[in-house]
């Protein structure tokens, strides 16, 4: 200790021997080294060659690169790992090094290091990627893409008009080039994660008589033993809680179907094409489970409804108490991911019957898995002309 203690004695001592001249010159000359070598550990971070000599880099993304516009197309220009993914702003680099040290864990703990894993971290890392982007309203898309230099005359009716509308905002550049440049998570098979993480999985316990509301669509069953799935609930369907058993509860289903068949399809209200349950035929044909048959004529088209009582059996999680935090989270995606190709209409512009078949057509602009996508359908079709008073 008493070296140390020297050395901070002879640092904290007004110079004897040195000059002003000499001390400034000599801590110029200092602050050069020392932000030259930093600058140089910079720029050696942030190359395509050092990105790719991670393993899974090289193996997976830049394999997807390749294959993509970015990589080859008729200009010669090619976009490298860090055209992208680092900001080019000096305070943002900064930031994003920092952010970086997440990847460095990931690759001491083999985090992806296997083609499997990659895939099933593939939504988890995309997500994050798109929030960046948002974030930086995709500065580095910009850096390379201007909307000043666009040559509006060279690209179809359709391009034109949501380019000329994207460019009077600044708009970012990932809201609708998602998947451009590496392959889109499956968003097919993701059980809403960030629905999820907003809404919760519901109650540990449940009241019997009282009501709660599916977070996800959910298998149904005839009892609760059985394995054997005897349909669908949907997502957002309001149930009545009969009894509960073990991880699963019993719960009744109010709505109406179309006399048809075996009429195995229930929906919310007479006329109205907006999904509650779909049973698969054998439950419908099992006594008991689909009861009460006051019926009613559409006018419209002709077709005889009844109003029914379904009752099943389901497993206990992703219930919910209220249905509000559903209809919050679907207004948000709504706005949020259809409003950036176009000016989306009110949800009350249309009916409950249209929206499905307009919002079909939107669906595929935008990265939604299934849950998501028949919650923000059925948030439409529940806030839509025909449950609202002022109509379009």
């Amino acid at each position: 200790m008493r070296w140390l203690i020297n050395l901070w004695k002879t640092l904290n001592k007004p110079a004897q021997y040195l000059t002003l001249g000499t001390v400034s010159v000599s801590a110029f000359l200092m602050g050069v080294i020392f932000w030259g070598g930093f600058n140089t550990a910079l720029e050696a971070t942030n190359t395509e060659a050092f990105c790719i000599s991670c393993h899974s880099m090289k193996s997976n993304p830049y394999k997807e690169l390749q294959e993509t516009v970015h990589w080859s197309n008729h200009s010669g220009v090619r976009a490298t790992c860090p055209d992208c993914h680092v900001p080019h702003n000096w305070s943002r680099k900064i930031a994003r090094k920092i952010e970086a040290s997440s990847d460095v864990w990931g690759w001491m703990f083999n985090t992806v290091n296997t083609e499997e894993k990659f895939v099933s971290k593939r939504l988890e890392m995309a997500t994050r990627e798109w929030a960046r982007f948002e974030r930086d309203d995709s500065l580095a898309c910009k850096g390379c893409h201007d909307y000043k230099s666009m040559k509006w005359e060279s690209m179809s009716k359709l391009a034109q008009k949501q380019m000329k509308r994207a460019a009077e905002t600044d708009q970012s550049c990932v809201d609708c080039h998602k998947g451009i440049a590496h392959k889109l998570p499956d968003m097919g098979t993701a059980r809403a994660p960030e629905l999820i993480a907003e809404v919760g999985t519901g109650p540990s316990k449940f009241t019997t008589g009282d009501t709660y509301y599916s977070s996800l669509t959910k298998p149904i069953f005839l009892n609760q033993k059985t394995d054997v799935e005897a349909g669908t609930l949907n997502i957002a369907t309001q149930v009545k809680v009969l009894a509960t058993q073990g991880s699963r509860i019993q719960i009744e289903i109010n709505g109406w179907r179309k006399r048809m068949g075996v009429g195995r399809v229930i929906y919310l209200d007479f006329g109205v094409n907006m999904l509650l349950t779909q049973l698969e035929i054998f439950a419908a044909e099992e006594e008991g489970v689909i009861t009460g048959f006051e019926e009613k004529e559409d006018d419209m088209t002709g077709l005889k409804w009844q109003r029914v009582t379904v009752n099943v059996w389901t497993e206990a999680d992703y219930m919910l108490e209220h249905q509000q935090p559903l209809w919050d989270y679907a207004r948000t995606t709504f706005r949020s991911s259809c409003s950036v190709c176009h000016t989306q209409p009110d949800e009350a512009h249309f009916d409950a019957n249209t929206w499905p078949g307009m919002f079909q057509g939107m669906i595929a602009f935008v990265n939604m898995d299934q849950d998501t996508q028949a919650l923000v359908q059925k948030y439409l079709q529940q806030h839509s002309s025909t449950f609202v008073k002022e109509k379009h």
